[in-house]
């Protein structure tokens, strides 16, 4: 008779229902009891352990059974479960009438309460200590690999096993032994690979449930739970239970490979099965379920300890990986043409990303570099992710799998990395791995042909698991998840890159439209502001008898006093500041030699950052408005105090008199706004602003989250150059010879310019852009140069490169200050705030001399 023929397949194992095999071992008995602590079920087996049929148990309480003294100890243990996969254990319980106390594994099925007992076995011991003993020689293993093989040998020295494995899982599902510790004389699993058919998928996500799983004897018989199914026709779901009897086709496969007991632990790591340690030994074996249990602890332990040394190599890749986004976006702000150098571009990304060719295709235009198809067939590879990817990072290692007739030319790019960097049409980055021939070890042939087995119409497991070598060619090396995350990020700087590039960044610049509106207002009014009071400091800065350097230098401190007030909000890297020295800064600015018209009263308070730069916005408004029309317009004053109330906030109450009459605005302008809004919107405060006849009254009150106190300062904060103070003015030259000035403001540059001659320049060479200070250069070295980093559109950086390659001290100027971020190739040059100072330069020069 013959076979019906039926389609064979792998799907076949990875339907049975091996969570539910209605039986168990036979080293321990089961009983399954109902919430109100009867027994359900019971393993057929109960006899052998307790003197009594199975049938004569179903229906009675437990405490009938087992004694109240253990049904206690159970009941204290479930109340400790906790979590749907959650199980308790009980070593050396006493049962009455059993000539030996039994261990007890406790979980809960649903509402069923399923309890394990298997006889306590003579090998009890210090589980704590031999913890602390094996933990402590993983830490002494120097890399991964070692670990991996120490882990091994642990397991196996607790256990007892002849073979453990540290069986680790591909992203296919295929797992390959990583380390092994074995007994002598029975060869080595090491490096061989198993299909992800050996452990089918129901079988991986028990692992991931019951993270201890052990078959004692290959060979025993399999003990049936009765009854079989409940009242609702239910079978027992023993997922969790630690005696579950193993699937037929998984003993089959065991017996095939001559194995006659099995443990695992499964090695978990953020939720996912990394792998497991994969034990077994050539005859039957049964270590106690308390040195199970220590294994088990072991293995989690294991994992978190796994976990920490590949988030340790995650890290380091990630902080390469930062370095070169931070060199792609400095060295493409100045030159974005990145389809003219894909050989630069695939350099830079070497260190995260290795590859042995690229491809860039921007608005159509193709570049090619290294070992990569030729333009028809980039173009075609172009068109294909287009169809396929939908926007997002792509990475195969064997390009034929996804448009077949790159098979072609496989030989010259076998895998690739795909980053689109644009919307429509799509721009893309591609980096490309050549073909890596290498042969792959599996534990018997994963291709010999399914055939029906003993057990019934179903798949049999393979009896051969001889090495077997297959040369694996038309694959590259595989970008790694961690590759692939990095060039995800690295593909948001590429997309900005390729956005001023194209005609996409109209687009994009748009959705900003309303944010740079408001900004510019924002701006516009603050300008409107400072050049209001500039005006009113040249006009109330000249006094009687006064000469024109006397007038100049007092205008100069007060315009600089301005800056100094905007510079404490960055100057601490935005740690908290003094609110003191903000209203005295503000008051300096404004009345100069009068600022004591402001007076301050109240304790040392900082404010953290966030409210110290909205205070100094709303001083600003109130010395400002003051000066124009309240008590500090004429020669009245204002008294500014605060205090820290009992629910610790801070009150500030702002007084003015001695000023002309005050009437309330007419209308609210955005200065106004800033005033009553600011502190209530920002901070979550109170503004009340009272426009009495005798002068303004505000008071604020700050939430005493936003007050803080100074920080120590940290490694990573910019470094503060010192250098000699020279006299600013003495007749005593502090530089000499010829020096070069990059500044692209002529203004600012004429006022550089006669600083720098009072400070002993014999000529001073202005140049607006880099081009121009290229000529000036190549005319005739200068002494000396003062660099404005940021020249409109471009940097000054390439001056910077020139001189330090002929040796020309230089030293750099910026409205960042020492904020600004330099390349580590120009780190250690002065940097000096704008707006210029002779004081300011003339320190930097003296000290670059000194060391030049």
């Amino acid at each position: 008779m013959n076979r019906p023929e039926h389609h064979v397949d792998l799907t076949n194992c990875d339907r049975e229902p091996i969570h539910v095999p209605g039986s168990i071992q036979p080293f321990g008995f089961l009983l399954a009891l109902s919430s109100d602590w009867l027994i359900a079920r019971a393993s057929a087996n109960t006899a052998c352990f307790i003197g009594q049929e199975p049938q004569a148990l179903l229906g009675r309480p437990l405490a009938d059974v087992l004694g109240m003294e253990a049904v206690h100890a159970i009941r204290n243990r479930v109340a400790l479960l906790r979590g749907p996969d959650a199980s308790e254990r009980i070593f050396a319980l006493k049962v009455p009438g059993a000539d030996r106390g039994f261990d007890v594994a406790v979980h809960l099925s649903g509402s069923t309460i399923i309890v394990e007992l298997e006889p306590c076995q003579p090998e009890h011991g210090d589980g704590a200590g031999t913890i602390r003993s094996m933990m402590a020689r993983l830490d002494h293993a120097p890399d991964l690999t070692a670990f991996l093989r120490e882990g091994a040998r642990q397991v196996r020295a607790l256990t007892g096993f002849d073979r453990v494995m540290v069986y680790r899982f591909t992203d296919g599902g295929d797992g390959e032994v990583m380390a092994e510790a074995v007994r002598s004389g029975i060869g080595s699993f090491l490096g061989l690979r198993y299909p992800h058919t050996d452990i089918p998928r129901q079988a991986r996500g028990l692992y991931l449930r019951n993270l201890f799983r052990i078959i004692a004897d290959t060979g025993g018989d399999r003990v049936p739970v009765l009854p079989e199914r409940d009242e609702r026709g239910q079978p027992l779901d023993l997922s969790l239970s630690v005696l579950r009897a193993v699937s037929p086709i998984h003993i089959e496969y065991l017996v095939n490979m001559g194995v006659g007991a099995s443990l695992s632990i499964s090695i978990v790591i953020d939720g996912k099965l990394w792998g497991l340690f994969a034990c077994h030994h050539y005859g039957p074996r049964c270590p106690g379920l308390e040195r199970r249990s220590t294994a088990e602890l072991f293995g989690q332990m294991f994992a978190m300890k796994l976990e920490t040394i590949e988030r340790r190599e995650a890290s380091a890749f990630a902080d390469r990986a930062r370095i070169v986004g931070e060199r792609l976006l400095v060295q493409l702000a100045g030159d974005a043409s990145l389809r003219d150098d894909p050989a630069w571009l695939a350099e830079t990304l070497e260190p995260a990303i290795p590859a042995d060719g690229i491809g860039v295709v921007i608005n159509g235009h193709v570049a090619l570099a290294g070992q990569a198809p030729d333009d028809a067939q980039f173009r075609a590879l172009t068109l294909a992710l287009n169809r396929s990817t939908a926007g997002r990072i792509f990475a195969t290692d064997r390009i034929a799998d996804f448009m077949p007739e790159a098979e072609a030319w496989a030989d010259r790019a076998a895998g690739m990395l795909a980053l689109p960097i644009s919307r429509s049409p799509r721009d893309y980055v591609v980096l490309f791995r050549r073909e890596i021939l290498r042969s792959v070890r599996w534990a018997g042939d994963p291709y010999a042909p399914k055939e029906f087995g003993p057990n019934g119409d179903r798949l049999s497991p393979r009896k051969s698991f001889e090495a077997w070598s297959e040369t694996v060619s038309g694959r590259s090396a595989p970008f790694t998840p961690l590759e692939q995350q990095v060039a995800e990020s690295l593909r948001a700087t590429l997309i900005e890159v390729v956005l001023r590039m194209s005609d996409e960044a109209h687009a994009e610049r748009q959705q900003a439209a309303e944010r740079q509106e408001l900004l510019i207002a924002e701006l516009n009014h603050r300008v409107r502001n400072i050049l209001g009071l500039i005006r009113g400091l040249v006009r109330q800065s000249k006094g009687a008898g006064q000469t024109v350097d006397e007038f100049v230098g007092e205008l100069d401190g007060r315009i600089h006093a301005l800056a100094r007030a905007h510079n404490q909000i960055t100057s601490d890297n935005w740690g908290p500041a003094p609110l003191r020295a903000l209203i005295e800064t503000e008051a300096a600015a404004y009345l100069g030699g009068k600022s004591a018209r402001v007076r301050t009263a109240g304790p040392e308070v900082l404010l953290m950052p966030q409210a110290f730069s909205t205070m100094a916005l709303v001083l600003h408004e109130l010395v400002t408005n003051s000066a124009k029309y309240g008590g500090l317009s004429d020669s009245g004053h204002v008294e500014a105090s605060w205090s820290i109330d009992r629910v610790g906030d801070l009150v500030l109450d702002w007084r003015e008199s001695g000023g002309p009459p005050v009437q309330p605005p007419k209308r609210q302008g955005f200065g106004s706004t800033i005033i009553r809004r600011s502190i209530p919107y920002d901070l979550g405060g109170e503004a009340k602003i009272d426009f009495r006849v005798t002068g303004l009254h505000a008071c604020f009150t700050i939430p005493g989250r936003h007050l803080g106190e100074r920080r120590a300062p940290l490694a990573s904060d910019p470094p503060h150059h010192a250098a000699p103070a020279p006299a600013a003015d003495t007749g005593r030259p502090v530089i000499e010879g010829d020096v070069l000035l990059v500044e692209d403001s002529l203004i600012i540059a004429m006022d550089a310019e006669d600083i720098l001659l009072r400070l002993g320049a014999e000529r001073v060479q202005t140049a607006a852009s880099v081009g121009a200070a290229m000529i000036e250069l190549d005319a005739a070295p200068p002494r000396l140069a003062v660099l404005d980093v940021n020249l409109g559109a471009e940097t000054s950086l390439p001056v910077a490169d020139r001189l330090r390659a002929m040796g020309v001290p230089y030293i750099f100027a910026s409205g960042y200050g020492e904020q600004a971020r330099l390349p580590d190739a120009h780190a250690d040059v002065p940097m000096i705030q704008k707006p210029y100072t002779i004081e300011s330069i003339g320190r930097a020069l003296a000290g670059l001399m000194a060391t030049a």
